[in-house]
């Protein structure tokens, strides 16, 4: 099964530090390229989560962000008056190079780090619950990611079948197509009462059949299609595989179009490589 690159995951857990809340978001990206935003009091995990990252996901750029909501504690918090005496003192002296400095808000000075020392926090467990909850978050964004790639493989797989139909209806009018060239060439040799040697007006009729044989392309086109199939019912991440599979079948379509004779081999051409176009938008969120 493919998985999509885009994707969403939210969890939240509550325990007795607090509020836990992992929010991870994927994007389609040509590796996997990891960006963490972790409060302090937790940075220690940032190279388990990598790990973990790396363990579950080939590709994509995937944002990580941990929020934490301190629980209100029934200690109160002390006041370190040293510390403030000396935060008031520096803002005083800073004041002094101000022409009209605002007055100094009480509030603010409690809210200056190291004036209130509050209870801390066991990390053991908080780390605990903060490595399982992004174990979840981690799987709830693969299940979305495989969700997405269903979807994608959905609409690849409409638009295989109409390569295939394409390049089917083609090849049963080509014969068609190359008497009709024939008789045409013919025809003109009358009109204007070419005296051609009929062996040599009959090699080139035959070189111009030669050039204008798609049969091999069009087995190309079949035979990258069930390529493309097959990367599509693979386990593995199959992304790059199908970039290059793209290219492939780009390179039948453009060819085939290099060698028509007709208009409908053209029109088949340019269909093609519409819908190469538009599976290739789809691949590019395909991991």
């Amino acid at each position: 099964m493919i998985h999509s690159m885009t994707a969403f995951a939210r969890q939240e857990h509550n325990g007795p530090y607090g509020t836990l809340t992992w929010e991870i978001r994927s994007v389609n990206h040509r590796y996997l390229e990891p960006h963490l935003r972790l409060p302090d009091s937790l940075r220690a995990l940032e190279g388990p989560i990598r790990d973990r990252l790396r363990k579950g996901l080939s590709r994509g750029k995937v944002e990580c962000s941990l929020r934490l909501v301190e629980a209100e504690h029934d200690a109160p918090a002390s006041l370190n008056l040293e510390r403030a005496r000396q935060l008031i003192a520096a803002a005083e002296q800073v004041a002094t190079l101000i022409s009209q400095p605002a007055a100094l808000n009480p509030l603010e000075v409690l809210q200056l780090p190291g004036v209130l020392d509050r209870p801390e926090i066991d990390s053991q467990p908080l780390q605990a619950d903060a490595l399982q909850l992004f174990e979840q978050a981690l799987e709830q964004l693969k299940d979305n990611r495989a969700r997405e790639g269903g979807q994608l493989l959905r609409l690849i797989d409409e638009r295989l079948d109409s390569i295939e139909q394409e390049a089917s209806t083609l090849a049963a009018a080509i014969p068609g197509m190359l008497d009709a060239q024939r008789q045409k060439i013919l025809t003109r040799c009358e009109e204007i009462a070419l005296d051609i040697d009929p062996q040599r007006l009959e090699q080139e009729l035959v070189m111009l059949a030669q050039r204008s044989d798609v049969a091999e392309e069009l087995d190309r086109l079949h035979t990258h299609v069930r390529e493309v199939r097959h990367a599509l019912n693979s386990r593995d991440a199959v992304g790059r595989r199908l970039d290059f599979l793209m290219q492939e079948l780009n390179r039948e379509a453009n060819t085939l179009g290099s060698k028509a004779i007709d208009v409908r081999t053209t029109q088949a051409s340019v269909n093609i490589k519409v819908l190469i176009e538009q599976m290739r938008e789809q691949i590019q969120n395909i991991e």
